[in-house]
Order: C-alpha cells, then structure tokens, then sequence
C-alpha cells in the first residue's frame, strides 16, 4: 500500500495539469464514467430522492454526500450539478494542492454554496458517525493507504440506508483487449503524463496500482467484509473501468 506522504505529494505535484491529463488520456470517456455513476448515486432506489428539481422527481429533502479522494472535485461539481439545491456535498482529499484547484473550480461554477473541502486521509476522517445520505469515491480506492480501513470509515460515516458508489480503473478480461491496454499503460500513458505534467513517475505509478488493484470478485468481497450489503459490480467500456456499488 502507498504511503500518505508519497501519495500526497505525488498529487500536489501533478494537480495542475491533472484535469488535462485526465481528458487527453482517457480520450474524454473517464466524463462519461462519472455520468454513470453520478446517476447511480443519486438513484432513489433504495435510499433518499436526491434528483434535481427540474426532473421528473421533485423531493427536496436536504441530503449530504461524501465524496471521498475528491481531487479536484469534478465528480462532487458534477453531483452538485445533478442534484436538488437542498444537497450538500463534501470532498475529502489528502492533496492540499488538487484540493486548491478544486476550490476555485466550484467558485468559478457557482456550485460554493452546495459544495465544501475537507483535508483528510480517508482512513481517519473528521466525521461523525452515520452522518453522509452517500458516498462516492471516483478513482481513489487504489491509493488509500490501508484499503480495508478506509471502507470501514467509510460505513461507519454513511447513515442506515445509504449508499455508496465506487468507480476504479481495472484491467479488461478480454486477453487482446488487456495486452493492448497494457502497453498503453507502459509506454503511451506514462510519456505523455511526463511530457505534459513534468513527472512521469506520476504516470508510471498509475500503471502498477491498476495492476495491483484487486480483480472485481475479490474487491466486492472486500466492501462485504466492510460491512455492507447488497455488493455489486459492473463492467464499463469493456472492462477498461468497473463501478462498484453497496448499501448499509
């Protein structure tokens, strides 16, 4: 498992180029992941309605949300988006620097009054028990330091009910699909990043936790073991991304 610091600073280093970086090499299809799985957090489903108001669904009860390894907060904009004006969404992240970028951003869309930052490891948050409706992490469970206590803090802050909505990089199951994934990951993702963002360990880092990252079967019997329920999985982009989601 990585280390705090070095996950810290790996991120405050690359955080200003990181929204480019994201797009140019994922050929913009990491947006359409977090569609998905912003639509399946605010499902009703299951849990309290949390659609925005000009939808066909119009409840408004005041929800709050957890978005866990915020980064620079494009999922909880997003979320914030999607969602009724009574939502409240937090970040958390360990980068004080994708944080920064994060802050502006919510600013720059006016979503500061439905949006907050907090600077936090997720294995030790400030958090009150069963305070959050849902909880997403988008791209993040891989470098929690202790992956098995960060799910735990995880559900001891969601309340009775809630959800939570993971999304993760993960290796396809196609063999010629994986090979060609492979390479992109060795020699087409980490010379780029380098390239743009200075830091090409950042890059080649990235490769080594997707590949270290647990296969889909054994990732949902470690959010059973977590202590949630109806644990589910499902392919996206041929399997290039997997989304995760459990109920407590």
């Amino acid at each position: 498992m990585p280390a705090k610091e070095k996950i810290r600073s790996l991120f405050d280093g690359i955080a200003p180029d990181y929204d480019r970086l994201n797009h140019i090499l994922s050929l913009d299809i990491d947006k359409i992941w977090r569609r998905k799985a912003v639509k399946s957090a605010l499902d009703s489903n299951g849990g309290k309605t949390l659609i925005n108001k000009n939808s066909k669904n119009t409840d408004s009860t005041n929800l709050k949300i957890l978005d866990v390894a915020t980064g620079t907060g494009d999922f909880a904009i997003e979320l914030a988006r999607k969602s009724n004006e009574d939502t409240r969404i937090t970040g958390l992240d360990i980068s004080e620097g994708m944080l920064n970028i994060g802050i502006c951003k919510t600013e720059k869309a006016g979503l500061a009054h439905k949006i907050s930052f907090v600077k936090s490891a997720v294995e030790e948050m400030p958090f009150e028990d069963a305070r959050f409706d849902r909880i997403t992490c988008a791209f993040g469970v891989r470098n929690f330091e202790d992956r098995e206590l960060g799910l735990k803090e995880m559900h001891r802050v969601l309340a009775p009910g809630g959800k939570i909505v993971i999304l993760e990089l993960s290796m396809p199951r196609n063999k010629i699909l994986r090979q060609l994934y492979d390479l992109y990951f060795k020699l087409v993702l980490p010379h780029i990043g380098g390239m743009v963002s200075g830091d090409k360990s950042a890059y080649e880092y990235l490769q080594a936790s997707v590949h270290a990252f647990p296969p889909p079967e054994d990732f949902c019997d470690i959010i059973r073991n977590s202590g949630f329920s109806d644990v589910r999985t499902k392919s996206l982009s041929m399997g290039i991304c997997r989304m995760f989601t459990a109920s407590k």
